[in-house]
């Protein structure tokens, strides 16, 4: 695995690919990596001749300076966990390599950003749309690999690589889990030992929740119980809890609807989000 920081020599190792009919999977990340992002390296891996895994904090997709300066910087650990996959690139670029001075470009994706985590996070997706069009655009990758834990994340994406253009095809991954059931995050270090206790609850909850849908339970009563089996786990705020349909992520509040239940909720001061299908039974 070759370590590259700037832009001109990964261009120059996709070239050279692309002169021996390679094909090029990439997989984004901000680091901290787990085995929710090692499963989109294999996955990436199983698709691609070769494969680029990028580590770049993003400082356009943080509202709040305080949390991008508590995001877990671990390149090195990173790299480590990487050896023994089959990646041919680590791509670390720093910030003037995407945001140069004077950049002055933003891509923003209306419609699925105007709720869930679009309406608490003003300005995240814009940041995440503009950085993910970069690297897709610097690697130049045929395949993408997202995990489906940030299904809107996911939404986003597809709709601006329609939008635009891009030739990438984005291929999303399942959500990875701990053995409990807590969806794999690096957010999940920042528990303290109760709250790590507690968090499997948001799995647990929706998964019920899910169940009672599929069974023709109305979507309102259903995320009712939800919210009080968060709150007395001690999940608080509860930023969203919502039943919405997976293309356009706007919600479903009758009986016999197929969706997801997306979830965002503050647990020991950490944000944690989680989703699963939902669909009757037949469908």
């Amino acid at each position: 695995m070759k370590i590259v920081r700037q832009k001109s020599d990964l261009r120059a190792l996709t070239r050279k690919w692309r002169a021996e009919g390679a094909s090029i999977g990439v997989v984004p990340t901000m680091g901290a990596l787990h085995e929710g992002h090692l499963s989109l390296v294999t996955a990436a891996s199983a698709r691609a001749d070769r494969v680029i895994v990028t580590l770049f904090v993003n400082p356009t997709q943080f509202n709040n300076a305080e949390d991008l300066e508590k995001y877990p910087r671990t390149e090195d650990s990173d790299a480590e966990q990487l050896a023994p996959f089959d990646v041919d690139v680590l791509y670390i670029p720093d910030v003037d390599q995407i945001y140069p001075q004077g950049f002055a470009t933003a891509i923003t994706v209306s419609g699925l950003t105007d709720r869930l985590c679009g309406a608490t996070r003003p300005g995240h997706f814009d940041g995440v749309a503009t950085v993910v069009t970069k690297l897709l655009l610097q690697t130049d990758a045929d395949l993408a690999f997202f995990g489906e834990k940030d299904f809107q994340q996911l939404q986003v994406v597809r709709r601006l690589v329609t939008d635009l253009d891009i030739a990438t095809e984005i291929i999303g991954c399942p959500t990875v889990r701990e053995t409990d059931g807590l969806a794999m995050s690096s957010r999940n270090l920042r528990l303290g030992p109760a709250a790590r206790r507690n968090a499997p609850a948001m799995r647990a909850a929706l998964a019920e929740a899910a169940d009672g849908i599929a069974s023709g339970e109305a979507p309102g009563p259903a995320l009712d119980t939800v919210r009080q089996r968060l709150t007395a786990a001690g999940f608080g705020p509860i930023d969203y809890l919502e039943f919405c349909r997976e293309d356009d992520l706007q919600p479903i509040t009758e009986p016999g609807g197929s969706g997801r239940i997306l979830v965002a909720a503050w647990l020991d001061g950490v944000r944690l989000i989680d989703n699963v299908i939902a669909a009757p039974s037949g469908t």
